[in-house]
C-alpha cells in the first residue's frame, strides 16, 4: 500500500487576486468615453450652428438640455443602482447614451438637435453615481479617494483630448459621422461589461478568498436597504448633504464652461485658430487630470495621517479657493495665454478635490453610496444648467467675455466656504 504523504505546515496562504483592478479599468474607460461623448459637441459647436443654422442662444439650450435631463434623472437611476446592483443598470445607461449620441448626428433643426441631447442627457444620468457605488462594493475604504482620483483623471485625459482627435477627424469625415463613431465606442464597453462584471465581488469567479477578505475588511456594515419617506427625510434634512451639494455645485458650473463655451471664448477674445485653440480649449481638462491624481492620493494619505476632516475637508476648502483667485486673475489678465492658463490652473484646483468629495459621499452613503454620490451630483448638474445660460446673458448685458470667468470665481470662493460645513465622520444613513 502506497503510503500517503501527511502535510507538515498550514497552506500558505493564496496571495490575492487582482480582478477589483480590472473592474477600476473598466470604470475608468467608462469615465473616457462618457467624456468624449459629452464633450465633443463643444469642439463640433461651430460646424453645427453653421449646418443648422443656430444662433448662440439656441446652442446654450442645446448644452443646458443635456444637464436637464441629467439632474432630474441622476438621483432616481442612482436609487435602481443601489437596489438592483451596477451591472444592469450601467449597461442600459451605456447603450442608451450611445445610441443618442449617434442620433446627434442626424439632428436637422434645433428641436430635433435640442430633444436628442435632452435624451442624450437622461441616458447618461445616474452613470458617475453608479460608478461610486461599484467602487463601494468593490474598492477598499483606505483606497477610494485615490481610485476616485484615477477614474476621474481618465475622464478628463479623454476630455482634455477630444478637441484634438474631433478636428483630425473633421478633417476626414463630417460631424455627423463624428457622432456616429463615437456613439460605437460605449456599445462595445457595454457588451463587454455586462459579460464580465459582477455587483458582489463574492459573485464573480475570478475573486479569491484572500482579495474578496481584503475588500471587505473596511467596508461599511451592510445595514439594508431604507424604504419610504423616512429614508428621503433622513438625506435631505442631514447637515452634511446639503453642504455636499452647495460645494459641488461651482465644481461642475465652472466644468461646463470648458466643455461648452470655452473654445468660443478663446477663438472670439483672445484670437486662437486651429492648433493653438485646440490645445488651449483641452488645456483644462489635460492639467486636470494631474489635479485628479494628486488630488486622490493626497485626500487618502491626509485622511490616513490626520482624520477625514483634514483630510476631505481642509483639502477641499484650500483648493477650491486656490481655483477662486485663479479665475479671478483670468478675467484680469490681457495677455491671452496667460489667461488661458489661469483658467486651466482654476479648473484643474477644483478637480484636486474629487477624490475628496466622491470619496466622502462613499464614507457618509455607506449601502446608500449610489443616491448620496447622485444628490451631489444632482446639485452639480443644476450648475452645468444653469452655466451656458449664464454666459450668453452675462454677454448680452456687458458684451464682454471676462464677467463669466469672474461669476465662476467667486463661486469657488463660496464652495470653499462650504466645503469647511461637510463633516466625513458623520454618516447620512
Amino acid at each position: 500500500m502506497a503510503s500517503q504523504k501527511c502535510p507538515t505546515s498550514a497552506a500558505p496562504p493564496l496571495r490575492p487576486t487582482r480582478v477589483r483592478h480590472a473592474v477600476v479599468a473598466m470604470a475608468v474607460l467608462l469615465a473616457m468615453i462618457t467624456y468624449v461623448d459629452r464633450a465633443c459637441i463643444a469642439t463640433l459647436a461651430p460646424d453645427i450652428m453653421s449646418d443648422l443654422a443656430l444662433s448662440k442662444e439656441q446652442m446654450s439650450w442645446v448644452y443646458s438640455a443635456f444637464a436637464i435631463a441629467y439632474a432630474a434623472f441622476e438621483i432616481p437611476t442612482a436609487r435602481w443602482a443601489d437596489r438592483f446592483g451596477t451591472r444592469r443598470v450601467l449597461t442600459r445607461i451605456v447603450v442608451w447614451w450611445s445610441a443618442f449620441t449617434a442620433l446627434t448626428g442626424a439632428a436637422f433643426n434645433f428641436v430635433s438637435l435640442l430633444a436628442t441631447r435632452f435624451l442624450f442627457g437622461a441616458g447618461e444620468a445616474g452613470a458617475w453615481p453608479s460608478a461610486a457605488r461599484t467602487f463601494s462594493r468593490w474598492v477598499p475604504r483606505s483606497e477610494r479617494g485615490t481610485v476616485q482620483g484615477i477614474f476621474f483623471s481618465g475622464a478628463h485625459l479623454a476630455g482634455g483630448l477630444t478637441p484634438l482627435l474631433v478636428m483630425t477627424l473633421t478633417r476626414i469625415v463630417d460631424w455627423r459621422t463624428v457622432f456616429l463613431l463615437f456613439g460605437l465606442m460605449g456599445v462595445a464597453w457595454a457588451v463587454v461589461w455586462h459579460r464580465w462584471f459582477r455587483d458582489e465581488p463574492a459573485e464573480h469567479p475570478r475573486v479569491n478568498e484572500s482579495e474578496l477578505a481584503l475588500i471587505v475588511a473596511q467596508r461599511e456594515p451592510d445595514l439594508g436597504h431604507a424604504e419610504g419617506w423616512a429614508y428621503w427625510r433622513q438625506l435631505l434634512k442631514h447637515r452634511n448633504t446639503w453642504a455636499l451639494c452647495l460645494m459641488y455645485f461651482p465644481n461642475s458650473f465652472g466644468f461646463y464652461f470648458c466643455i461648452t463655451w470655452l473654445p468660443t471664448y478663446l477663438k472670439e477674445k483672445h484670437g486662437f485658430e486651429s492648433a493653438s485653440l485646440g490645445f488651449f480649449a483641452g488645456l483644462p481638462l489635460a492639467m486636470s487630470v494631474l489635479g485628479d491624481l494628486f488630488g486622490g492620493l493626497a485626500t487618502d494619505r491626509l485622511t490616513r495621517r490626520f482624520g477625514p476632516r483634514v483630510g476631505r475637508t481642509g483639502l477641499g476648502a484650500a483648493a477650491y479657493a486656490a481655483a477662486g483667485g485663479a479665475m479671478i486673475a483670468a478675467g484680469c489678465l490681457g495677455e491671452p495665454s496667460l489667461a488661458a492658463l489661469c483658467i486651466a490652473l482654476a479648473v484643474a484646483a477644483s478637480m484636486f478635490t474629487l477624490g475628496a468629495a466622491w470619496g466622502t459621499c462613499l464614507d457618509l452613503g455607506g449601502n446608500h453610496a449610489g443616491v448620496v454620490s447622485a444628490a451631489m451630483n444632482t446639485s452639480g448638474q443644476v450648475g452645468s444648467v444653469l452655466c451656458p445660460l449664464m454666459v450668453t446673458y452675462l454677454l448680452a448685458q456687458t458684451s464682454e467675455w471676462n464677467a463669466p470667468l469672474w461669476v465662476m470665481g467667486g463661486l469657488y470662493l463660496l464652495g470653499s466656504c462650504a466645503w469647511l460645513g461637510v463633516d466625513p465622520r458623520k454618516r447620512i444613513s
